[in-house]
């Protein structure tokens, strides 16, 4: 089978051939199913060649949105699923129990553009067996599938240090972890309104933490708010 001219665009970026990609090969009798469910269609098409070319495993179906995945998913039957955290209408978090309601066994690893500690911790709340981001190698994504069904929770590197960081703090902290996120963020320099566009909250909601930081900290700006939390290690 050749190789969609989407795909070839898709790889470009990782300086590589194709069969650098195909590496992993599960210890299964049987091909693993996997199910895709990524509104970006060449996202989408790539991941799904990259998988049916790799030994042992074969995508099931891939599904531009949550919605439309959940019609058919039962159906497909898969043993892993590749789920973007950022699709239109059901998000990828509230997607995590409904699909793990019709599929009760299968592993289901998030993939993401963003790295934000409260979203991680969400889906991994929810029954996500792996967090990756989208800049994973393909390699790498192969290597996940098998990773995650012999038991694994596979995360891109930048996840795997935010998770052991988060239990590294202080833990006599007085936010929460919503808040100590969005502290983060601004600390990183982003405005309110971007905050809330990849947190999924609203702007109001940003402004409602903002003001419980400045009263637990006993600050009254951003600046101090930031000094006084990494001055006491609480982001």
């Amino acid at each position: 089978m050749g190789c969609p001219a989407a795909v070839q665009k898709f790889l470009v970026k990782f300086e590589h051939s194709i069969p650098v990609y195909i590496m992993s090969q599960p210890a299964h009798n049987a091909d693993i199913r996997v199910v895709i469910i990524e509104d970006d269609e060449t996202i989408r098409d790539a991941y799904t060649y990259l998988i049916n070319e790799a030994p042992g495993y074969t995508v099931a179906n891939a599904y531009s949105s949550a919605e439309n995945a959940l019609k058919g998913i039962k159906a497909d039957d898969p043993h892993v699923v590749l789920l973007d955290v950022e699709l239109p209408g059901i998000n990828g978090l509230e997607a995590i129990p409904r699909i793990k309601a019709q599929v009760e066994d299968v592993y289901i690893i998030m993939l993401t553009v963003y790295e934000h500690q409260q979203t991680v911790f969400d889906a991994l709340s929810r029954g996500a067996a792996g967090y990756l981001t989208k800049s994973t190698p393909p390699a790498k994504i192969i290597d996940a599938l098998g990773e995650v069904l012999d038991g694994g929770g596979p995360m891109s590197v930048n996840i795997a240090r935010m998770v052991v960081n988060s239990f590294q703090k202080s833990q006599a902290s007085p936010l929460t972890r919503r808040e100590t996120e969005i502290l983060e963020q601004i600390a990183d320099g982003k405005t309110r309104s971007r905050i809330a566009s990849e947190m999924f909250i609203d702007l109001e909601t940003v402004k409602s933490h903002l003001k419980n930081i400045y009263s637990k900290l006993d600050v009254h700006s951003r600046a101090d708010a930031i000094k006084t939390a990494k001055q006491n290690k609480y982001i």
